[in-house]
């Protein structure tokens, strides 16, 4: 009996000495010290049989799949954020402001910098033909007429598309996905996009969807013509015809640049000009 109570006390000695905290010392800080005064409770044998469980100290249980789940999540994080790398840059102004010009000088300066580039123009604009945006300077570049720009990854094929960099769009104000194209592209895809087109119309309302892309974009540039009538700095559009409908593409046939003194008072001119002419359709038709 002397000798089985002997045994008793050398295991429990040896248990305590091997889980049992550490002494604390009189310079040890006093966090560590309200922690080691503390009371921790484990069962040893738990620990071994669940290899998932590891130990960097004996009151710390971290399980191992927490570890992976967080660095594998960290990886994911970091990975999309170096895909995430694309850019959005507006320019918009009246007709005749120099949109188009300033789109494919942008262009062109990529390509010449050995990036990948693509330019796509709405097929509603026939004016100097499908397969080619022209600035009214004439200068000139091919490019993709879509309807929706939703199309234009499956037109250039999905393996081109990756390997483009910049991705140019003029008369953005045609296209009723340009919000969701433009946020796929850049923030996704990484693709720089510049897009050209009029903000407002010839009643200085919202056009499309160019202002909705706004709060997405990384530049605004809001250019300016020359009034053809004062020769002063020109911000709105003025529509010469007696057409109402928003969408009337046209050239300088159709529309001039002016400034706001002469946006108000040819508004005024237009609109008493309709007001005679509808007045005498009446009259002719009481005849």
């Amino acid at each position: 009996m002397l000798a089985i109570s002997r045994m008793k006390a050398l295991i429990s000695a040896t248990t305590f000495s091997t889980y049992s905290v550490p002494h604390i010392s009189k310079t040890t800080p006093l966090a560590l010290s309200s922690l080691a005064s503390k009371s921790f409770s484990f069962n040893p044998p738990t620990l071994f049989q669940n290899p998932n469980l590891l130990l960097p100290n004996p009151n710390l249980f971290v399980p191992k799949t927490c570890i992976s789940s967080v660095q594998n999540r960290c990886m994911q994080m970091e990975t999309a954020s170096r895909q995430r790398s694309g850019e959005i840059h507006v320019i918009v102004g009246p007709m005749f402001a120099g949109k188009t010009t300033t789109l494919l000088r942008k262009v062109q300066s990529e390509r010449g910098d050995g990036r990948n580039v693509a330019i796509i123009k709405s097929s509603k604009d026939t004016r100097y033909g499908l397969d080619s945006i022209v600035t009214h300077d004439g200068v000139k570049m091919p490019c993709w007429a879509l309807t929706h720009l939703s199309a234009f990854k499956q037109k250039l094929s999905p393996d081109a598309y990756d390997q483009l960099d910049v991705i140019g769009i003029d008369e953005a104000q045609f296209f009723d996905d340009l919000y969701d194209f433009c946020s796929e592209a850049a923030d996704h895809d990484g693709k720089k996009v510049i897009v050209a087109g009029l903000d407002g119309d010839y009643l200085r309302r919202s056009f499309g969807s160019v202002l909705d892309i706004i709060p997405l974009a990384d530049s605004v540039t809001k250019l300016t013509s020359r009034c053809e009538l004062c020769g002063n700095r020109a911000f709105f559009t003025l529509r010469k015809t007696e057409e109402m409908q928003t969408e009337l593409i046209g050239g300088a046939e159709v529309y001039m640049p002016v400034c706001r003194q002469h946006y108000v008072g040819g508004q005024v001119a237009i609109e008493a000009a309709r007001v005679v002419l509808e007045s005498q359709v009446q009259c002719g038709s009481y005849a």
